[in-house]
């Protein structure tokens, strides 16, 4: 069997994970609109992926001010909870695991989703670029810097979305630190120009993360949370000129929570957030933080298994390889060729089932060629 150790099991924290193949956060599009709920179309394409390790959930509006994809899902309301527990239901029924990973887009939403007013971040920047809208690309907005109060309710709106996912029967949260979504603006000096207890210094740019995970973890426990971040490079303008010293400080605010697993994104010259060949701040970080480390970022089979055996991290998040090969983790254990993606990109996004959970698994493939 090749890559025998991504079949060893690992335990995060309160999660027993059967294998170190999982699956990476993937946004899709398909909630149901509008309000943004899970349907049972997504419960299906979540059932088909659950032989994954663990499975961390699309990114997930923590309420409206945060969410600014189409058709991305929400966890603010009563109605997306009950969406949400035919979707944790469907992955418990086959075996699998599935914590929720919880979103607030920060600058990058467009004012159209939110009735005109302009989005928050940590401070009145504009991001690059176009933004997705339901009437197409437009460019984004000049954000507004929050106030103190308003950092204060905004965590309180991580906490709401913490005790829904708990309702919603997920098996726990990761906050989604990375890609230059809220968090990352406040962690970084490019996009965080504030002069006061929550800009500077690095101790001070990562005092937002701080009160997030205090939040989550008196919700759920810290062996049920764990936080992705990306700290090699630009991605969707945010950036940092010190990111050792920046993200140092990140993995030990990560350390001092006890997390169950900490997720870095490690992009190469054609990664999907910000394509980078700068070093790599993973070994940095393996020191700071000792628990299980989670690496992400367009790996195969055999340079996951390097990795691992290497002591490098302990598991990886394998992301659009599980778009066309819903069973990935068996595909892995009998050395098969893996289904490449078709229609890409546009399959991503679009409504409706085509591209979504119509990919057959190892075993459909063979059958339907006799």
């Amino acid at each position: 069997m090749p890559q025998e150790n991504l079949f060893e099991p690992i335990t995060m924290g309160a999660l027993e994970a059967r294998s170190r193949i999982m699956m990476a956060p993937l946004t899709r599009g398909r909630a149901t609109q509008p309000n943004s709920i899970p349907n049972e179309m997504m419960a299906t394409y979540y059932r088909q992926r659950s032989g994954a390790g663990l499975i961390i959930s699309e990114a997930t509006g923590i309420s409206r001010e945060g969410l600014g994809w189409p058709a991305a899902p929400g966890i603010w309301s009563d109605e997306q909870v009950e969406g949400w527990k035919a979707v944790t239901e469907a992955v418990h029924e086959e075996g699998g695991l599935i914590v929720l990973q919880l979103w607030h887009m920060g600058r990058l939403v467009h004012p159209d989703f939110l009735d005109g007013d302009a989005p928050v971040s940590a401070s009145a920047t504009t991001a690059p670029g176009h933004a997705h809208t339901p009437t197409g690309r437009q460019d984004h907005q000049q954000a507004r810097e929050l106030s103190v109060a308003e950092i204060a309710r905004v965590v309180g709106d991580y906490r709401h979305a913490a005790e829904n996912a708990k309702k919603a029967g997920f098996d726990g949260v990761q906050l989604h630190g990375a890609n230059g979504y809220l968090v990352d603006q406040f962690i970084r000096s490019s996009t965080n120009l504030r002069t006061d207890e929550y800009g500077g210094t690095a101790e001070n740019r990562t005092r937002f993360l701080d009160e997030v995970l205090t939040a989550l973890v008196d919700v759920w426990g810290a062996d049920r949370v764990g936080l992705r971040l990306s700290p090699n490079g630009e991605t969707q303008g945010c950036d940092d000129p010190d990111p050792e010293t920046t993200f140092g400080v990140a993995a030990s605010i990560a350390q001092k929570h006890k997390l169950a697993f900490l997720e870095l994104r490690e992009p190469g010259p054609d990664g999907t957030f910000g394509s980078t060949d700068v070093p790599k701040q993973s070994p940095m970080i393996r020191a700071a933080f000792t628990g299980p480390l989670v690496l992400n970022s367009d790996y195969t089979a055999a340079e996951a298994s390097a990795d691992i055996a290497s002591g490098k991290c302990d598991a990886v998040t394998f992301g659009r390889p599980y778009i066309s090969n819903p069973d990935l983790e068996e595909r892995i254990r009998n050395g098969a060729e893996w289904a490449e993606n078709t229609n890409v990109p546009q399959s991503w996004y679009l409504p409706g089932p085509e591209g979504y959970i119509d990919y057959p698994t190892m075993e459909e493939e063979l059958a339907a060629t006799g």
